[in-house]
């Protein structure tokens, strides 16, 4: 990655502001993010920046997972509220599933929404079907279905826990509030 920063004045918003610009490897053109607080280093505002993508991988995994979305009841601003209550405390709900606190005791990072609730209704579908299943040996076929869904329903750790992520410094640097005048 290349890295440029700078405290400049901007003209379109008439005061100084900490301008970063990134480009990754294999990229042409240069990403700029622009701070307000002029005490950060470079370092740590790079760093807090790629918090950012945790609420992409929220929202990712409200729409393509909890299905909050497409189900709505209501719409606008108030149906889009309640939605995201209810997703936040189906989230909130899942961790206190048993597989989940066993990884977060063991600090590894979190299963994601999706595939803990796909888990779930795989389990349940297993236990309906051997309830259902009354016949001298129905072991051996519940056996196979049960194997199949291991193979097909894996639990996938999620990125956005941050177990194990240095963070750097998120906050400002006395040395540098002599940059944050004019």
């Amino acid at each position: 990655m290349t890295v440029s920063s700078a405290r400049l004045k901007v003209s379109s918003h008439s005061k100084k502001r900490f301008v970063i610009a990134l480009k990754y490897d294999g990229e042409n053109d240069y990403r700029y993010l622009v701070a307000t607080d002029l005490t950060w280093r470079t370092q740590d505002i790079i760093q807090a920046y790629t918090l950012r993508w945790l609420i992409e991988v929220f929202f990712e995994d409200w729409k393509l997972y909890e299905g909050w979305g497409r189900e709505a009841k209501q719409l606008d601003e108030e149906g889009s509220s309640r939605g995201l209550i209810l997703s936040l405390l189906f989230d909130h709900c899942l961790l206190l599933h048993p597989e989940q606190i066993a990884r977060i005791e063991s600090k590894l990072p979190a299963y994601t929404v999706g595939s803990l609730q796909r888990k779930s209704q795989m389990d349940v579908l297993l236990e309906f079907i051997t309830s259902l299943l009354e016949f001298p040996d129905p072991g051996d076929k519940l056996k196979e279905l049960g194997e199949l869904i291991k193979d097909v329903f894996q639990l996938m750790p999620s990125g956005k826990h941050m177990i194990s992520r240095d963070l750097g410094r998120l906050g400002p640097t006395p040395s540098l509030k002599y940059c944050s005048a004019g």
